[in-house]
């Protein structure tokens, strides 16, 4: 028989283990890479970032930038609160959109993550945000080497869940190698946040033995163009409410269509069904399949008719209530490109359209505009300077209405979570053709920032709701913030690096099922 004191000992021995909090892993790499996009991504461009904020935060900095926010990195740190979580940040790289990663920045990168992760003390899980779109010179698909490498390196025991970006290509390999591949619900990405917190909660729930998570991924032979990838509209919203449905059931632990992105030329690119379940494969496997079978009954849906930019320009000129908001779908700075496509500029010059708002960014036209000031005389080719996909450069005259630090914040949820954001140096061009009640207005950046907030031209004096046609560089993902004030949204089929024509690229390592598509 036990002593007393002995059995108190023990029994507050138990109790401790069982009370502490479980330890964490916390990192990632988020990149969305274009692969047809000629300029590869460096470690400087990691670090610079791409909306003019830190591009690399590392231990502490993580939990000080994201703890309160709506992205996803927020939610894995109100995940870990809400389920008795200890974080341990290691490393947060991007998010960051240019053409492939170098080997050098990917094993950079990869060996510090690893390295930090060993240099915690003995970890119970670790959580990754890994976009789901990382291409590197050597490895087609990184983000499931990244995890292969973290799988290497803490063994097959320890649960790792990994969250993706909704445009995520995933391949079957890092469905295998991770415990769980959960990822984004929605585009625009309004759940990024939630689905942060949602995967915390599965690796909580795996350490503790509630659960026991199986997978399965189905690849359906689909070319899911990024036009029909608005998930709260036909024929998206009836797949991803389903899968939301799904969720419903305690056996289902996730469930995941990703529409994919098809900018990346390699084997995985195209949409995808993650399932996770609690110990129950066959579940898994008949979910997966059945989503995957919804996405295939709506290819006929997916037929891609757009207007030219001139067609799309003559379109909102005759428009009869305003805002029209003009999607220029080859200049997706979210999807890789330069921000600086003047195919549309052109048109709005040339009809004498009027009211119209177009963000360039062109840091040499920026700076002739700074040099002049306030109220000074401008007159420059603006545009078309970064490569030969994007248009020629367009003359403008005008005057320099204003000039900005470029700094500015977003306090509603928006694609993807970002609050704090920076254009650099920003001159706003008052061109000539204006009147007073409806100028024609040419912001200047010196930073490329994805279209996302409509406070990038309200924070320069600029009024998207008393104009008449604004231009946004995107697909699907500003429609968050432009469709509440615009009277339409036209989608325009404007040449450029992120052309949703895929006739206009080569594919030479996506499946040949649907890369022709």
């Amino acid at each position: 028989m036990l002593k007393p004191f002995i059995f108190l000992l023990l029994l507050a021995t138990t109790v401790t283990a069982q009370d502490r909090d479980l330890l964490v892993g916390l990192g990632g790499i988020a990149h969305e890479t274009n692969t047809f996009n000629p300029r590869k991504t460096t470690l400087a461009d990691f670090a610079r970032g791409l909306r003019g904020a830190k591009g690399i935060l590392r231990g502490q900095e993580i939990l000080d930038e994201y703890t309160g926010g709506t992205n996803v990195t927020a939610g894995h740190i109100e995940g870990a609160r809400l389920n008795g979580l200890e974080l341990y940040p290691t490393i947060l790289a991007g998010p960051q959109t240019i053409g492939m990663v170098t080997d050098e920045a990917f094993e950079a990168l990869t060996q510090e993550l690893i390295e930090r992760l060993q240099a915690a003390p003995k970890l119970d899980g670790i959580l990754l945000y890994l976009h789901g779109t990382m291409v590197a010179e050597s490895y087609p698909h990184a983000d499931a080497e990244v995890v292969r490498r973290v799988r290497t390196a803490f063994g097959n025991d320890i649960p790792i869940v990994v969250t993706h970006d909704f445009h995520a290509n995933v391949s079957k390999e890092i469905v295998e190698e991770a415990t769980a591949v959960i990822t984004y619900k929605e585009n625009p990405h309004l759940d990024a946040r939630e689905r942060g917190v949602h995967s915390a909660r599965i690796l909580a729930n795996t350490i503790l033995g509630k659960v026991k998570p199986t997978s399965a991924i189905e690849k359906p032979a689909l070319f899911y163009n990024l036009v029909f990838q608005n998930t709260y509209t036909e024929p998206l919203k009836p797949i991803v409410d389903e899968s939301r449905r799904m969720e419903q059931n305690p056996t289902i632990l996730a469930a995941s269509v990703s529409a994919g992105y098809q900018w990346s030329d390699i084997p995985a690119m195209g949409p995808s069904v993650v399932v996770v379940t609690d110990n129950d494969p066959e579940l898994a496997r008949r979910e997966a399949k059945r989503l995957a079978d919804m996405l295939l009954a709506v290819s006929d849906q997916l037929v891609l008719d757009l207007p030219s930019p001139s067609e799309a320009v003559k379109m909102a000129m005759a428009a009869d209530e305003f805002p029209i908001t003009l999607m220029d779908t080859g200049d997706n700075i979210g999807g890789g490109s330069p921000g600086d496509s003047t195919f549309i500029l052109h048109p709005l010059l040339e009809q004498r359209a009027e009211g119209w708002v177009v963000v360039i960014n062109d840091k040499e036209s920026n700076e002739a505009a700074f040099a002049a000031g306030i109220d000074g005389k401008f007159d420059m080719l603006v545009g078309g300077k970064s490569d030969s996909m994007h248009g020629h450069p367009v003359r403008i005259r005008g005057r320099v209405k204003s000039l900005h630090d470029g700094r500015f914040v977003e306090p509603e949820v928006r694609h993807g979570g970002g609050r704090y954001w920076d254009m650099g140096l920003t001159s706003v061009i008052e061109v000539e053709g204006s009147t007073r009640d409806f100028p024609n207005i040419l912001m200047l950046t010196s930073k490329r920032v994805i279209p996302f907030s409509l406070h990038q031209m309200r924070s320069c004096g600029v009024y998207p709701e008393r104009q008449k046609i604004l231009v946004a560089k995107g697909v699907i993902a500003p429609r968050a913030a432009y469709e509440p004030i615009s009277a339409q949204v036209i989608t325009v089929d404007s040449p450029g690096v992120t052309s949703v024509n895929p006739k206009h690229f080569v594919f030479k390592r996506a499946r040949p099922d649907l890369a022709a598509r």
